[in-house]
């Protein structure tokens, strides 16, 4: 963002459903500086430029050098001895033209210091962090801390004396539909039936929409007590009016005022640790001093300890020692303290993403306000990634090499297989960006044997730009496993990749194949529906190949390692029908704006695509109507009518224009027809005082009574409905519209819209049941047969023009239609109409998505691949992760064994799972 009050929707949109306008407003106003330009920090820089603050200075005193490759993907070779900074800045630059970004290859110092709103240091001593800790809490600047060494990582956060969160974790706010509230001391409420209101004790909430005890309507937040899950109470209500009907209860967010210590103070407040694996809490309390101790070794030494040196590692444990005659901790976990020491000069790519991830999280909150910051130490390990057997850790040391910083903690025995490694990339958006990008550090596939394959059949969007750090704007429009092979390829010119766009599905077979999976030693998962990564493991099952898959939404993340023979493979999910909306509910009672954007989705799927797909299949295939007339009375007529009313012109009864005009008379009448005659329609049926069978109102709770609207030139909603509906029509005939209005106002004042009287033969079916169990015959079924089977209908027909639905483009009419369809029909039934960003984000179902998730995410599924290049076979060595970034919620977990069955008393488990249904199941005794 280049000034305030200007966010390209565009390139942050995916982001923007994270975080929302606000907050990005509030981080165009935010200068961040990020000390170290090795790995770590090249990682947060990277994420933080690409989130969008005003500006970012990257400083590094330091040349490049050997281990630098390992895990610096903006630095190559022909850097060798020149400024880190100044290497990185161009590319840095480049992620995001609406930030600035500079570089300062001088000393810190606090002069420097002061002119940032947010600071970050890597790869720093301690006294610099404890210096400029200080100063920075003095001064209300964010202080974050954070550090990666070998298989270890650090992350400490000071947000001053005095930090507001605004939003907690970014969710939507809680809402209920009420039924009824109690005239009392307290006064209840209770919430309909529908679902369980998710308030919990203590929250505020507001009220709107209730009739009668209108009082709560005017007052401001109040705090509920739980009661149950359908009920909670609010206080003294007896004074109020009767509650008669209606209204919604929502939850209100209260900002939250957080104090933060300074580092020195922090240091020895180890309550101040945040757990992120509570198998692991002595390791976390025994790492926080160790890191202490660290530093203390490097200041006496003037160097990190040696690879695998068993004395410096025996003089780190004393030191961490001597830290614990004051720290008191009951148990030290010396075995990690050593394991710090022998591989505290390593530098890897998936640490430093997923620790970059987090930190580049939290400079986020620190800008934005938004989410809960860390408070304030975090520390994480994967020791498990070393050899499960010690011997083979051989040839520990620099090799001057790209990949000096992987060897100094795997080896290079292992280096040389990771580059032997034919692996298989499904997905090059922005988790396979991120994977393609660690391939390229640690080497996978880089050998003579080695290869990677991607394939995405995707091509480059403007909103991709803001978390598929591969590519640039001069990308869009071309493909992303292409332009992501070539970018990586330049980070590393000895990768080897092909790139495919071919989709992975039964389809693709006969390029994927048998011969083709079998030559792979693994695949990776970066795909964005749950479908296409069934469909992959269960090709992954079938060739006995591990699988390493990954997914995030918005600050959630969450990684899967499927091992043959020792872990569950990813299997087919819960199914959840709760999530459905009711037929019924979208047809006559919708009660929120998801059901009214879903309703508009339908009549544009219908209207614009369905019906001219169909119209294409009538006149191609002579066995259309017959196999329509096989799917049941109900759809027959829907789509044989649509179809006939597609062919016949209009001035013959149909609906077939044969000029702009006639797109703009459709659109009015169309208008008419949904947003007054089926609503009047609706209220003959059932009218506005209409009661059950038991007596009580039956419009109430989740059934909002409606009132038709009235056609209005000057009404801009009315107007944007008529133009995106015209054009959309004229489009599926190949009529060329326009999107002037005054032109169209012209149209419209000519247009002749039928009288309409409701009838009272119309049956209106109240549950999904009651439609599901209507079989009437309809008696225009047959003469619709007889009227498509003429000839003359399929001889002067002419094929339409079916449109997929885009959100991204704005000049298609395809969101202009969404958003005024569905804020018509919520003010039908008096639903707070959503803007243009909520509902392209609910009707386009568009998973919130930000880089440092992304980074965060291929970080840990890296970390997986190198325990299965080892072979590893000890199941407790693969981790399942799952992460909320913004609440610091982390959990992680032992992978579930493969399922086992019960075959004459044995235990047999499934070896070769073929999935076809004529290939056998194979089984071994375990």
């Amino acid at each position: 963002m280049s000034e305030i009050g200007e966010i390209d929707e565009g390139f942050y949109s995916r982001q923007l459903y994270v975080l929302g306008h606000d907050a990005m407003h509030r981080m165009g106003t935010a200068s961040v500086l990020i000390a170290g330009m090795r790995g770590l920090g090249i990682e947060i820089a990277k994420n933080v430029i690409l989130s969008g603050v005003k500006s970012v200075t990257i400083q590094d005193e330091g040349q490049t050098v050997w281990t630098d490759l390992s895990s610096q993907f903006f630095l190559k070779e022909a850097h060798l001895g020149q400024n880190r900074a100044t290497c990185s800045i161009q590319q840095l630059s480049a992620l995001n033209p609406r930030v600035r970004v500079f570089a300062h290859t001088g000393p810190l110092d606090d002069t420097l210091l002061l002119q940032f709103q947010v600071v970050v240091l890597t790869d720093s001593s301690l006294d610099d962090q404890k210096r400029f800790g200080e100063l920075c809490h003095l001064h209300g600047i964010k202080f974050i801390v954070a550090d990666t060494k070998g298989l270890c990582g650090q992350l400490f956060c000071d947000f001053g004396e005095e930090f507001e969160v605004l939003d907690r974790d970014g969710e939507a706010p809680e809402s209920a539909t009420i039924q009824s509230i109690s005239k009392a001391d307290p006064g209840v409420v209770l919430c309909t039936d529908e679902q369980s209101h998710k308030f919990s004790d203590g929250c505020k909430v507001s009220f709107s929409e209730v009739q009668g005890m209108t009082e709560l309507n005017s007052i401001g937040p109040v705090e509920i007590k739980y009661r149950g899950e359908y009920s909670f109470s609010i206080g003294d209500t007896s004074a109020f009016s009767e509650y008669k009907r209606g209204g919604i209860v929502t939850e209100v967010k209260q900002p939250l005022r957080l104090h933060f210590k300074p580092l020195s103070e922090a240091l020895l407040d180890t309550k101040l640790l945040v757990m992120n694996d509570f198998g692991k809490i002595s390791r976390h309390k025994t790492l926080h001093l160790a890191f202490q101790a660290l530093h203390s070794f490097v200041k006496k030494e003037q160097r990190l300890p040696g690879l695998w040196s068993q004395p410096d590692a025996d003089a780190l444990l004393d030191m961490v020692r001597e830290l614990n005659t004051v720290a008191k901790l009951k148990q030290l976990d010396e075995a990690a303290v050593q394991k710090l020491s022998y591989t505290a000069r390593g530098d890897l790519a998936p640490m430093n993403a997923f620790i970059g991830g987090l930190a580049a999280q939290e400079v986020i909150k620190a800008c934005s306000g938004k989410f809960m910051p860390l408070q304030q130490w975090l520390y994480f390990d994967a020791f498990e990634c070393l050899p499960e057997v010690e011997d083979q850790l051989a040839e520990c040391s620099h090799f001057r090499l790209r990949y000096d910083g992987q060897i100094a903690v795997f080896g290079s025995a292992f280096q040389k297989k990771l580059e032997r490694q034919k692996y298989f990339l499904v997905g090059a958006g922005a988790i396979g960006c991120e994977l393609l990008k660690n391939f390229a550090l640690i080497g996978l596939g880089a050998g003579e044997e080695g290869h990677i394959t991607v394939t995405d059949m995707d091509f480059i969007e403007k909103s991709n730009l803001n978390r598929q750090f591969l590519f640039r704007s001069q990308d869009i429009g071309k493909p992303k496993s292409e332009v992501a092979a070539k970018a990586v390829q330049e980070m590393n010119p000895q990768m080897k990749i092909t790139a495919h766009q071919n989709r992975l599905d039964p389809d693709s077979e006969a390029v994927f194949d048998y011969n083709f999976f079998m030559g792979l030693d693994g695949v990776a998962a970066a795909l964005d529906n749950v479908e296409a990564r069934i469909y992959l493991d269960q090709r992954c099952i079938q060739h006995q190949k591990p699988m390493l898959e990954g997914g995030t939404q918005g600050s959630k993340g969450h990684t899967l390692v499927v091992v043959p023979h020792l872990t569950e493979s990813y299997g087919q999910p819960k199914t959840n029908a709760n999530n459905a909306i009711p037929l019924c509910t979208l047809k006559n009672f919708p009660h929120r704006i998801e059901h009214t954007l879903q309703w508009a989705r339908d009549q544009f799927e219908g209207q614009f695509k369905q019906t001219p797909e169909n119209v294409n299949l009538f006149l191609s295939d002579e066995g259309f109507v017959e196999r329509t007339l096989g799917h049941g009375d109900a759809e027959a007529l829907e789509v044989l009518g649509g179809v006939w009313n597609s062919l016949e012109d209009i001035k013959d009864g149909g609906q077939h224009p044969t000029s702009w005009e006639d797109c703009v008379s459709w659109a009015r009448c169309k208008w008419e027809t949904v947003y007054n005659n089926d609503i009047r329609q609706l209220l003959h049926c059932l009218p506005p005082e209409k009661v059950t069978a038991t007596g009580l109102p039956f419009w109430s709770g989740s059934k909002r009574c409606p009132h038709p609207l009235t056609f209005d030139l000057k009404n801009t909603t009315h107007m944007e409905y008529v133009v995106a509906a015209a054009n959309l029509y004229g489009q599926i005939y190949g009529i060329k519209g326009t999107r002037d209005c005054t032109s169209i106002r012209e149209i419209l004042e000519k247009v002749h819209v039928p009288p309409f009287t409701p009838k009272s033969s119309v049956k209106i079916h109240v549950t999904d049941k009651e439609m599901k169990e209507a079989k009437e015959r309809d008696t225009r079924l047959e003469e619709l047969k007889g009227k498509l089977a003429s000839p003359s209908m399929k001889s002067s027909a002419k094929q339409m023009y079916p449109i997929d639905f885009e959100k991204d483009d704005d000049s298609n009419f395809h969101m202009d239609y969404i958003v005024a369809a569905s804020n018509l029909r919520a003010e039908n039934y008096d639903i707070p109409a959503a803007d243009r960003h909520k509902s392209k984000g609910i009707a386009g179902r568009i998973i919130p998505a930000i880089a440092t998730t992304t980074a965060a995410v291929a970080g840990l599924m890296c970390l997986e691949l190198y325990k299965l290049v080892q072979g590893h076979q000890n199941i407790s060595s693969y981790r399942t992760s799952y992460f909320i970034l913004a609440v610091q919620h982390y959990v992680w977990c032992q992978p579930g064994r493969p399922r086992s069955f019960e075959v004459s008393n044995s235990s047999m488990h499934p070896v070769r799972h073929f999935m076809q249904p004529d290939r056998p199941l194979l089984y071994i005794h375990l």
